[in-house]
């Protein structure tokens, strides 16, 4: 295998350079870093995360922890982190957080402090006092995005302006039979989905909306963040005599469970029944979905830019605010 000394006569620089450029730590530029990756692509030379780790300190790989690995938002989310981290050199470590108390203990306890990472993202998590206690004890930087904890540096989306500009939309197309599908804070709590205050942050938007016009909600059913449980929500809210001309859905994935149950009962979507969701799902374009984007992998890449900028300069994150954007589709109109 090539050495250090080949990659920096190759890329024309010093060994030095060359060592920062590759591990990521000390300042380099852009196109110096990008010379040397060449050189070191070109010779087949890999750093040693061993050898990494005795001369800088650094274990180059970033930990994150995430409540679920298999939906489509994590997944958009850890992608847009591994895009901007790779070409830095850092690996990410995904810790699994669930609700057990003893799994969480043993994460916290044990498996962050083996010194396997530089940095910690938590995604959409909700931290108890102790575990942030144990997260900052580590002396490391962290990031949360969508943590609620004023005790870490966080980006997140205003999930009460999300909620807001969605019902809104309803009601200037005209709707005032609005339903709103999303999660009470004791579910949400206990879930493992979105464990976080998003959904009622998204509840107090809708009504805070309604509430702002004059006008009172027409109905709401909990349900988990999944189609399935849009799809039983929306036929247990359709199901009556007055049913609601709209639906506001906490997500794109419940929005398309009830998109299932208003073809079900014959209703036509939007002439009898508008539907908007949050998120910007990948499949909201094909199923028509009126919904709230909030750019999942454009979160991940402002949280690998700030767990950058914390471990290179100790700067934390400039602005924590994330966007979002209404984008509207044919499920929604004025109502008949």
């Amino acid at each position: 295998m090539a050495s250090l000394e080949e990659v920096a006569r190759r890329a024309q620089v010093s060994t030095a350079t060359a060592s920062r450029a590759l591990n990521g730590r000390g300042r380099v530029s852009d196109a110096t870093r990008a010379r040397v990756r060449d050189a070191a692509d070109a010779l087949g030379y890999v750093v040693s995360a061993s050898a990494s780790s005795l001369a800088t300190g650094r274990t180059l790989s970033i930990g994150v922890l995430v409540p679920l690995l298999d939906r489509w938002f994590y997944s958009s989310v850890l992608d847009g982190i591994a895009t901007r981290l790779a070409p830095r050199g850092y690996d990410l470590t995904l810790y699994n957080l669930t609700d057990s108390p003893e799994q969480r203990r043993h994460l916290f306890q044990t498996s962050l402090r083996r010194g396997r990472v530089d940095a910690v993202v938590a995604l959409s998590l909700l931290l108890t006092d102790d575990e942030i206690d144990q997260l900052l004890a580590l002396r490391l930087p962290v990031v949360g995005l969508g943590a609620p904890s004023p005790r870490l540096a966080t980006l997140r989306v205003d999930d009460t302006a999300v909620a807001r500009t969605a019902t809104g939309h309803l009601l200037d197309l005209g709707h005032r039979r609005i339903a709103h599908i999303g999660q009470s804070t004791t579910e949400a709590a206990g879930s493992g989905i979105h464990s976080l205050d998003i959904p009622t942050l998204r509840r107090q938007g809708f009504e805070q909306a309604l509430r702002d016009a004059g006008v009172e909600p027409a109905g709401f059913v909990a349900a988990d963040f999944t189609i399935d449980g849009g799809h039983r929500a929306a036929r247990e809210l359709l199901a009556g005599p007055d049913r609601p001309t709209a639906i506001f859905a906490a997500s794109d994935e419940m929005a398309f469970g009830a998109l299932f149950a208003a073809r079900e009962l014959g209703l036509e979507v939007p002439g009898d029944l508008s539907v908007v969701g949050v998120d910007g799902h990948e499949m909201s374009d094909f199923f028509g979905l009126t919904t709230i984007a909030q750019f999942p992998h454009g979160q991940g890449e402002r949280a690998a830019e700030a767990i950058l900028g914390l471990l290179e300069d100790g700067h934390e994150p400039a602005g924590t605010a994330l966007p979002f954007e209404l984008v509207v589709r044919t499920s929604t109109s004025p109502p008949r």
